[in-house]
Order: C-alpha cells, then structure tokens, then sequence
C-alpha cells in the first residue's frame, strides 16, 4: 500500500518564499519536483489532496489542482482515480540507474595529491583584462547613469510575448526546434536583408550574412578567425575595451588612432595605415565619444584601405539609435570593393540580454566565419532567431525604434542641461544619437576616485580611463548612459553627482 507522507513534512517543505516572483503554481512545482528528484519522497508516495495542501501552503485549491495536473503530464506524479497523486516510480528508477551501487573511496598510496595550479597553467587570463565595470545590482540604485541595459518601462512586453508566443505555434517549432548545425533562421536573414540593412544603405545576399551571440561573438569571431601574432589592428583611441580585449587576446598588435569630434581622422595618422592590416572603427557613434564620422572622412578611409591594402573592421553597434530618425548611411554602405567587414546588433536598443547580432562580409568570409561559429556554438538560439524575425516583420521593432528615439531625446536634453546647470566646468559632447554622454572634467578631477564617491551617494557613472589605450590619458573623462534612468531622475542625479565632484575640487 502506498505510504503517505506525514502533513509536518509537507509544511516544512513548502514553505512559500517571502521574496520569491515567481508563481504560486511554478513555486509549488519547483517544490515537488525537488522533492522527488531529491529523493526525499519514497517510491508511489501518495501527496496530499489538493485541498488538504491548498490549506497547508494558503493557496486557492486551484493553484495546487493545475500544478498537480502538469506534473502528472509530465510523468513526476501519476493519478489514480479516488485515490489521489502518488509519486511516478519510473521517474526513481531512472534515477537509480545513474546512482553508484557504492561510495567510491579515493585512495593514493604516494602520498598527498597535488592539484595543478591554475594560474601557471593560463598564460594571458582574461579576467586581468582591463574591462567596464557595472554592478550586478545596477537596478537598486538611485541614479543608474550606465550604458548598456535597458529601461523597463520602455520595453514592448506585449509584442515580444506575442511573436514569442508564434514562434511557439505546432508549425513554427519544426522550424527552429532541430539542429541547424551551421545554418541560420532564414526568415530572420531575410528580414535583415530588407527591413534593416536597407535603412543603413547595405545591400547583402543570403550568403553574405551570419547571425551571431551579439556584437561581442562576432568582433571575437572576426578575430579568431583573422588574427595571430604578426597582425596590426589599428584602434581607435580612445576605444570600445572589449573590442580592444579580444583584439589583444589572438596577440595582435593595437595600433592607436587618435580620435577628435569627427571620429579619427585619416589625413591626421601619418603612416599609421600603412602598418596596418586591419582597423577597426565606430563611426556611426564612435565609442564612447558618440561622435558621428562625416561622410568625406569616410570616403577617405576607404581610400586609405585600397591604398594601403587594409580592410576596416565597421562596428555599426548603435546604428538605430538616431534622434532624428533617419540611420546615417554605413561604411559598409560606401564600400565598393568588399574592404568593409559590417558588424551590426539587433538587440542593443531592445534588449541587451537577447544577445542578437549579425556580420556582414564576402560570402568567403562569412563561410569561414560560419565554420567557426560552429566550433563554438553552432549556432544562437534558433527560437529568439524566430522570434525576433516576426519581431522585425510585425512592425513592432520599427515602432519601439521610434518609441526609444522620442524617450532618448528627451533624456539627453534633461541631460545636457543639467550638466550645464550643475557642472558648468566640465565639457561634453553634444548627443545627437545613442544612449550615452561623454563628459571631460578639469584637469584636476579624478574620474575613477568621482565613479567610487559617486556610488556611495546611489549614483552610478563609468569611468573614462578604460577606453583608452594608456590608463593615465582617461584619468578625467567619463560616460554617462541614459538608457536606464527614468527622465525625472536625471536632474536629481546629476545634482547629487555635482556634489562628488565638488568634494575633489582644489581649495586653493
């Protein structure tokens, strides 16, 4: 006969958690299902009655029946007409299987093992690398002036669940559910070839793109795949970290180039060029300056690159994040004779965490970089790729785009002013597009002492030091993003941030 178990037991193990936002019905299947795979509940255990456990956890019954009712379809529990739910033994028989029939005692007869040491064993470790610094717990602050995440408030909860919810449909699962090895979702390929490079002014085949795990995947693809010892990458100065990291990390030599209000500018580098093999740039909004490349400077890269047998690296991260509306024409867009390798992200301005992006290049590289990726991941999650493709086709993408333009715009307005109202002794860049400010204090302000200060008083700014190439060059610059502070914050913010700065300034 099957065992019941005691009602103390159950009170003790479903306890519901005080800070837990998950559903009442998830939390008790969770709960359950550990139960059981813990083996804390004996084979063909009978459960509690649906009421009898509504009332231990004080919860509607129903709660209870629905979790009780999904468990059972998913073979933890099985039902037994007027008897109740009882514990599928299968379900610990195929557990068993993978339990050691006894303890395995490790011995060693020559004495005391020696582990190996780790750190002798990696020779460059990544985690030594100079990168940007946010703080998981970004979101409980106050003023959280960072780039790079996104605003709640703003995100289209409705039309994501919606094509997430297609792109679960019976027809659609047998699009994405199989291992496509080294392909991608065709539809979202086609929805960037006509819905999102044309605004750039890009025209691709199939076969000349690849979708990737975010800009950051395709820039160490890129590198992976084109870089070694005896390579020159030229650098923007001051530059994207990350990109510099992954540069450094296939031992390339970084090249820097100079940046000014245009982006870098190719009749100022001298001979730079002609060592280089390839150079890497941002210049719809150059990081982290947000300064936009002019059309003539660009047209004379290219020129640079056919001279001097160069091909440019174009990092498009921000592309769609323009105030006025309109994308400015790429690199890519000018590039007539395959010199341009195009990066570009799909989920920067709609939600960073999707990890969605895509390169752009000669069908030779791209199958090469296709090969590659296969390596590594195969290939990014074939269900956002079918999502974010109903995404583009629905509309929904280009109507956040306009949402987020409008919400911008007004962000860097308060922004600006408040800078001006607050801290008229720094400088910044005028914002034109992007999400972020890029602020020059007076030569006695130490940025990186402001960012520790200023996140005591619940304020939370980058400091400018890491994206220069020599650490001492950015010691007065910072970043501030705008992406994730609500507009009746930004004011209050930059006031509270005003105070840290006075506290360095000089007395005499």
């Amino acid at each position: 006969m099957p065992s019941r178990v005691p009602t103390a037991l159950w009170a003790q193990q479903f306890q519901r958690p005080s800070a837990c936002k998950t559903s009442l019905q998830d939390q008790i299947r969770q709960m359950l299902v550990a139960a059981i795979l813990d083996g804390q509940l004996p084979s063909d255990a009978a459960l509690p009655s649906s009421r009898e456990l509504a009332d231990q956890l004080g919860v509607a019954r129903n709660t209870v029946v629905l979790a009780y009712q999904l468990l059972v379809e998913e073979g933890y529990l099985i039902s037994r007409e007027r008897s109740g739910h009882f514990v599928n033994p299968k379900m610990l028989e195929g557990l068993r299987d993978f339990a050691p029939e006894s303890p395995v005692v490790a011995t060693n007869d020559a004495g005391p093992a020696t582990r190996p040491v780790w750190r002798d064993r990696i020779a460059h470790p990544p985690s030594e690398q100079r990168n940007i610094v946010k703080p998981a717990n970004w979101q409980n602050y106050a003023f959280p002036f960072i780039y790079g995440q996104f605003d709640q408030s703003l995100f289209p909860a409705n039309d994501w669940r919606e094509c997430c919810m297609k792109a679960l449909s019976v027809m659609e699962i047998r699009n994405w559910a199989p291992d496509l090895i080294e392909r991608d979702d065709e539809s979202l390929i086609q929805q960037i070839r006509t819905r999102v490079l044309p605004r750039r002014g890009v025209f691709a085949m199939p076969d000349e793109i690849v979708i990737t795990n975010g800009c950051q995947q395709a820039l160490y693809l890129i590198a992976d795949l084109l870089c070694d010892a005896d390579t020159t990458v030229g650098f923007e100065n001051p530059g994207y970290p990350d990109a510099r990291n992954i540069f450094e990390n296939r031992k390339a030599r970084l090249l820097p180039l100079a940046v000014d209000s245009n982006g870098i500018s190719p009749d100022a580098q001298g001979d730079s060029f002609a060592r280089c093999n390839y150079v890497y740039v941002t210049p719809s909004h150059q990081c982290p300056t947000t300064a936009t490349m002019p059309i003539e400077r660009r047209r004379a890269l290219l020129d640079r690159a056919t001279q001097h047998d160069f091909v440019i690296i174009e990092d498009d991260y921000e592309s769609e994040n323009t105030f006025s509306g309109t994308p400015h024409p790429a690199l890519k867009s000018l590039d007539k004779a395959d010199r341009v390798i195009y990066v570009g992200s799909l989920s920067k301005t709609f939600a960073p965490g999707l990890r969605l992006g895509y390169v752009v290049g000669p069908r030779e590289l791209i199958r090469e970089l296709r090969a590659l990726r296969r390596l590594m991941v195969r290939h990014p999650v074939a269900y956002i790729q079918r999502a974010f493709a109903t995404f583009l086709a629905l509309g929904h993408h280009d109507a956040l785009l306009r949402r987020l333009a409008h919400a911008y715009s007004e962000r860097s307005q308060a922004l600006m002013a408040a800078l001006a109202n607050h801290l008229p002794e720094v400088r910044y860049v005028q914002v034109t597009g992007g999400a972020s400010c890029w602020v020059e204090g007076p030569p006695w302000l130490d940025a990186a002492r402001l960012a520790a200060d200023a996140q005591a008083a619940s304020v939370l700014i980058e400091p400018g030091n890491v994206f220069f190439m020599n650490d001492d060059e950015g010691r007065r610059y910072f970043r501030m993003g705008f992406s994730a502070i609500p507009l009746d914050k930004i004011e209050p913010g930059v006031r509270a941030l005003a105070q840290c700065v006075r506290a360095q300034q000089p007395t005499s």
